[in-house]
């Protein structure tokens, strides 16, 4: 009786965690497109980040560090990137950084940057040599 109880614990620890998780395989690619928009004026912008550059925003410099796509038969399309975004605050010059983490293309409200005065949300990922996305 103490086998077997001792033989189905161990199944119920070990077994979950050998089970196999879903992989979606993406692609790297070296350009993050971004809309940005400033509340205060209403002046909307796409960028266009190179991964590992900083680009200035108002008062704020958004960082790309990654930003993978699915591959094209993978269904539903996804593009995610994984940003930095610090704000320079007036007078101080100090920088804060405001958000830090993914974002997703078809999903802006589950990771987004909550700001008073900008919003930024991930539009794509695109080579250096293709025209959009």
């Amino acid at each position: 009786m103490k086998r077997a109880f001792f033989f189905a614990l161990l199944l119920t620890v070990f077994l979950p965690a050998s089970s196999a998780h879903a992989v979606i395989p993406t692609q790297e690619k070296p350009i993050v497109v971004l809309r940005a928009l400033d509340k205060m004026t209403a002046r909307v912008e796409e960028l266009n980040l190179p991964v590992g550059e900083t680009v200035p925003f108002g008062s704020m410099r958004i960082k790309a560090e990654t930003c993978r796509v699915t591959l094209p038969e993978e269904s539903p399309p996804e593009s995610a990137a994984h940003l930095d975004v610090k704000e320079i605050k007036p007078g101080t010059e100090k920088e804060v950084t405001i958000f830090q983490g993914w974002m997703f293309a078809s999903s802006p409200a589950l990771s987004a940057m909550e700001h008073p005065i900008y919003d930024i949300w991930v539009i794509g990922c695109k080579d250096k040599t293709s025209p959009t996305k």
